[in-house]
């Protein structure tokens, strides 16, 4: 059978047992120094720092044993859980990360810091919107040449600044091509990936992270061209690879009920945004010509009242 894995903790469970798991499955990962070292962000920057990658300034700090006074960077600066850990609810809510803008700003949000008591990464800020954020993905075969690759951009998050992808769509960017080429002969990448960059006023890109792992970017691959999970499929099956290794430019992906409230947070009027979902060439959840996970995910959300 094969196997297909998609968010962290998946990944660190195939990663970590593979050996086992290798016994019933057949699957495509990383190595597992490779996967540890992308998953947590003190290695990564360890790493990236090892390797030469464009990654902004950063430190690992406690903030339960430390102090705003040792922070040393430029502000504004992007706190982040160095690990993915639910005690960062309680600090930023949906937020992926929090953006401060200035000292001051910092020693008052200390002690919700402080009382989290998490390993947490210290970033200097990319300047720019979320809009700004490009990436590049991968798949790469065990003689880590690439089988498939395609770029893409965000258009919209939530919340707006260090949400989660609510709008994006694919490019033709050969600057992120290329870098992320680049970084994957770096680091003998094989297996499938997710490169996001941050662009910076000046054009210059700027490593963020790197997501060894399926995404929910492949769905808008495919519909764009590029079948990522078909060409793994294909090699681990056996059988000959699907046609089609160039991903249209402009092809657009939303997740609906999550989109409107950030295209309402950006201004957008709900008319405009209701034309331009329809138009969307993909949608998380929803297919006209296989309705029945939309119906039923539906179905499940209301209340349940047990029979007498």
């Amino acid at each position: 059978m094969v196997l297909f894995y998609e968010g962290d903790s998946q990944l660190l469970l195939v990663s970590r047992h593979r050996k086992a798991l290798s016994q019933d499955f057949r699957f495509v990962i990383a190595d597992s120094a490779t996967v540890e070292d992308l998953t947590d962000k003190a290695r990564f920057q360890a790493l990236a720092l090892r390797l030469d990658l464009p990654v902004p300034t950063a430190l690992l700090i406690k903030a339960s044993t430390s102090s705003p006074s040792d922070i040393d960077l430029r502000f504004p600066v992007v706190i982040k859980p160095a690990q993915h850990r639910g005690a960062w609810a309680a600090i930023e809510g949906a937020g992926k990360a929090l953006v401060v803008n200035t000292a001051e700003d910092l020693k008052k949000l200390w002690p919700r810091l402080a009382a989290a008591d998490l390993d947490l990464m210290v970033q200097e800020a990319i300047p720019g919107p979320e809009s700004c954020i490009e990436s590049y993905h991968v798949y790469a075969d065990q003689k880590c040449a690439t089988v498939a690759e395609f770029t893409g951009r965000k258009i919209r998050t939530f919340p707006l600044s260090c949400g989660h992808s609510t709008a994006l769509e694919t490019t033709d960017c050969a600057d992120v091509r290329a870098l992320g080429q680049k970084i994957v002969q770096k680091l003998g990448l094989r297996g499938v990936a997710k490169f996001d960059f941050k662009r910076g006023p000046n054009g210059k890109l700027h490593l963020l992270e790197i997501n060894p792992r399926f995404s929910l970017w492949h769905h808008l691959g495919a519909i764009a061209g590029v079948n990522i999970p078909a060409l793994v499929y294909a090699d681990l099956a056996g059988l000959p690879r699907p046609q089609g290794r160039t991903a249209r430019a402009g092809v657009r992906w939303c997740k609906p009920w999550e989109d409107v409230r950030a295209a309402r947070a950006c201004g957008v009027p709900t008319f405009a945004w209701l034309l331009w979902t329809l138009r969307c060439e993909a949608k998380s959840a929803i297919a006209w010509d296989d309705p029945l996970p939309l119906l039923r995910g539906a179905l499940s959300r209301l209340p349940y009242r047990k029979a007498h």
